[in-house]
């Protein structure tokens, strides 16, 4: 009997939203290998074998890579090793996407020219190596703008300033989280309706799976622009679904993208017009794709891991949504010390999975990215309203205490 080589799979990053992709990983014989430069995160506890190199060092990486013979590497919910995941993907012949098309992708600056030049809605922008370059440009800016890293997730970095005077406060902060030391200003595009935050596939450039939520806003957080829920179906409109996904299968086309998961952020302004706001070809943080596989019993992950060692991906296909869920994002609204978690008897009923993050005792940061979160929720309700009552008020029937 002809022995079958055991594949192995590269990860980058270490966070928890990687256990379902090593357990899925595991579940198809794979052999994992997750890197970075953090041994402690938790990631490392579950993969078959863990080295210490920084994710945003492509040579390093390279290196690693080849000298370990892998079949497949990926980043999953990890933005800084994406372009690190396609160049060793172009380098070593592995299964992936263009390496230029994904530096467009996951550069805020080149994508908006991008979006631009191909004729998509973009809200007019600007982006600056320099607090004073960006402060010379008096003139230019539409108020309200969004200021934000040019090369960071999370909603990390990101201030809506509405005058000038708020101006050089928000280039400082969104300075601070930059890889590259770029900052993007955007005209603030109004929504109408919910903005949208999911994952999507497509499979030799061709989008097989795609969806939309709502997300929702915690306005009294530190910072009310990370998002504190999502629900699923989005609220969003069926016309507008449609012109969206026409948009991102021209985009995906135009860039020649191929089999992979994508994050996909997506809004209607109120001037009625689709915007793509952001696409990254990974898996969204947040837990987003275990909470479509919740939604429509499609397996996103699954299909990401067999595509980036090259197996044939099965399954991808458009599912209907059954019923109506809910993700909420655990967070506090201050820093300090987690006491407890506490539901209402109301709430109860509705609650599918409960994964807290911390414990009694552990320090508490206040609300100013997703990497502040302290857990998820995931909710399921037989109506809309019921939805409604629930996801529009968290704070009436959810309290994280803290001291």
């Amino acid at each position: 009997m002809e022995h079958v080589k055991q594949k192995k799979m590269m990860l980058l990053g270490g966070l928890r939203y990687l256990l379902p992709v090593i357990e899925a990983a595991h579940q198809l014989g794979y052999y994992v290998i997750t890197c970075d430069y953090f041994p402690d995160n938790i990631a490392h506890k579950y993969s078959d074998a863990y080295y210490d190199v920084s994710i945003i060092d492509k040579e390093a990486v390279l290196n690693l890579a080849q000298e370990l013979q892998i079949d497949g590497i990926m980043s999953f919910a990890v933005d800084p090793g994406v372009v690190t995941a396609a160049y060793v993907q172009e380098r070593m012949g592995l299964p992936g996407n263009p390496y230029e098309s994904v530096l467009i992708l996951q550069n805020k600056d080149r994508f908006r020219d991008f979006l631009a030049e191909h004729g998509f809605n973009v809200p007019k922008s600007k982006s600056f190596s320099s607090v004073e370059e960006a402060l010379f440009m008096k003139s230019w800016y539409p108020f309200p703008v969004i200021v934000k890293p040019t090369d960071s997730a999370g909603s990390k970095g990101v201030t809506k300033v509405d005058s000038f005077e708020q101006l050089e406060k928000a280039l400082y902060y969104a300075m601070k989280y930059s890889i590259s030391k770029r900052v993007i200003v955007e005209e603030f595009i109004e929504q109408d309706g919910c903005s949208s935050d999911s994952d999507c596939f497509s499979v030799d450039g061709e989008l097989k799976f795609i969806s939309f939520s709502s997300q929702y806003f915690d306005n009294n957080a530190s910072n009310p622009y990370v998002p504190s829920a999502y629900g699923w179906p989005s609220m969003m409109g069926r016309k507008y679904e449609m012109e969206l996904a026409l948009e991102l299968q021209r985009l995906l086309s135009l860039l020649n993208m191929r089999t992979s998961l994508y994050n996909v952020e997506t809004r209607v302004g109120k001037n009625g017009k689709v915007y793509i706001m952001e696409v990254s070809p990974r898996g969204g943080g947040n837990r987003l794709s275990e909470m479509l596989r919740y939604a429509t019993g499609v397996d996103l992950i699954t299909s990401a891991v067999r595509a980036a060692v090259g197996d044939e991906v099965i399954k991808i296909e458009q599912q209907p949504y059954n019923g109506y869920w809910a993700e909420i994002i655990l967070h506090s609204s201050n820093d300090g010390i987690f006491e407890r978690l506490h539901i209402s008897e109301e709430m109860r009923p509705y609650v599918i999975e409960e994964d807290l993050w911390v414990k009694l005792g552990d320090k508490v940061d206040t609300f100013k990215g997703a990497n502040n979160a302290l857990g998820t929720l995931v909710l399921k309700f037989p109506s809309h309203e019921e939805f409604e009552n629930i996801v529009n008020n968290p704070s009436k029937w959810l309290k994280i205490e803290v001291i």
